[in-house]
């Protein structure tokens, strides 16, 4: 019985054992209220409590044996797991009903049983990060015992193209030795980045300025979900308008005014990634202008000023926090675009500060390095995790700075 099969049989039959505790539970409260009796809690509750009883032990039981499976400790069969399963939840579901009765406090033990449910989701996503960043750290490091940490974060050349050899014990063949310089990817990151942000930031912002203090109620039910259509068309499609349109249209442009523009150059695939993320700017600012009380802009133009002055001064400091995360998710999500710098500027690892060549970013050198046919453990590999975590700190250090200046900027406002 493959593992697949294990899972429908183990939710496929859970579920209908938990809508049948409900109505047995609720059934039994609500005959306890026909009898003349008050009930504590409502019959709702009396069945979700069944229902705690009968999934808890079963879940316990699955995660139990997955939990010997993965790390051999013991390899249970199907048939038992599933059959301990269901008479665990059986004796759980006969000991929740032993429970309901008109006195008894359902709703508490629910919403106990659910804090602690709530509890240990907050505390597995916190664990998830934390696994995440060790992981990488933990790569990271076996990658500079064999590079400098100092030759990565300060070398101009990305020539990593002799580092299965090293792992092959063959370096010293008289061929040139990898180099493992980081400074053009992260360059080429940036740049991209920036270009994305100067054509989001302000068509973003001023689209939410609009919508949100200019248009009528019936043009920003119309313009806003229009906007965010954006947002759901394909990184893939992106791609494709960069390189067969955008790239060529920038060359012509360039030769005509004397300059020199690549095919594949970093200014098509930075506008293009700027049209993507405007709703990721516009939307949230939308949502978070909105928010700002209606009578901050009604005190402001009772003093005198007018509705410009009203937004410049008063409703965009005031909106400032909301406005600063719409700007960092923008700035996450292009950072993090990988496909249509691929199709658009191209692979080549390229220091310099002139858009009309081609660079490449983090995200794609990460991708080529984890899917090239060289051992998981080799330099070229291990490069991969290196990046992800010099680009992890770069994105912490962002975050920070960005919370000292919302933090400042509250403290004046407030």
């Amino acid at each position: 019985m493959t593992a697949s099969t294990i899972f429908l049989w183990f939710f496929g039959g859970l579920l209908p054992l938990a809508v049948m505790a409900f109505w047995l539970a609720r059934g039994k409260a609500l005959g306890e209220a026909a009898a003349g009796k008050r009930l504590h809690s409502l019959p709702s509750f009396h069945g979700w409590y069944a229902v705690v009883w009968l999934a808890l032990p079963a879940l316990a039981t699955g995660l139990l044996f997955s939990l010997l499976h993965l790390f051999h400790i013991m390899d249970i069969p199907a048939p038992m797991l599933l059959a301990t399963a269901f008479g665990l939840g059986g004796v759980g579901l006969w000991m929740g009903l032993r429970h309901i009765e008109a006195s008894f406090r359902a709703r508490q033990a629910v919403e106990k049983i659910m804090r602690g449910m709530l509890f240990v989701a907050a505390t597995l996503s916190i664990l998830t990060t934390l696994g995440i960043v060790l992981s990488v750290i933990f790569e990271s490091v076996r990658f500079f015992h064999v590079v400098s940490f100092w030759d990565f974060i300060t070398g101009t050349k990305w020539q990593p193209d002799t580092a299965f050899l090293i792992g092959a014990g063959r370096e010293s063949e008289g061929v040139a030795p990898p180099l493992f310089g980081s400074v053009p990817i992260f360059a080429g990151t940036f740049m991209i980045t920036a270009i994305a942000m100067l054509v989001a930031v302000p068509v973003g912002l001023f689209a939410a300025i609009y919508m949100s203090e200019y248009a009528s109620h019936t043009a920003r039910s119309r313009l806003k979900p229009m906007l965010e259509i954006l947002a759901g068309i394909p990184t893939v499609v992106y791609g494709f308008f960069a390189a067969i349109t955008i790239s060529p249209l920038i060359v012509q442009l360039a030769n005509a005014v004397g300059l020199e523009a690549d095919y594949t150059n970093a200014l098509a695939p930075g506008l293009i990634m700027g049209v993507m993320i405007i709703p990721f700017v516009s939307s949230l600012s939308d949502d978070v202008i909105k928010a700002v009380p209606q009578s901050l802009r009604d005190g402001s133009l009772a003093l005198g000023t007018t509705k410009a002055e009203t937004i410049r001064h008063i409703v965009l400091p005031a909106a400032l926090p909301g406005i600063v995360s719409a700007f960092l998710l923008a700035i996450s999500r292009a950072i993090g675009e990988t496909m249509i710098v691929v199709m658009a500027a191209g692979l080549r690892p390229n220091l310099t500060a002139n858009p009309l060549e081609g660079v490449t970013t983090v995200t794609v050198k990460i991708v080529e390095a984890l899917t090239g046919d060289q051992e998981f453990d080799s330099a070229f590999t291990l490069a991969a995790f290196a990046l992800g975590l010099v680009l992890l700190i770069i994105t912490l250090i962002l975050n920070i700075i960005s919370s000292i200046v919302v933090r400042k900027f509250k403290q004046r406002y407030e």
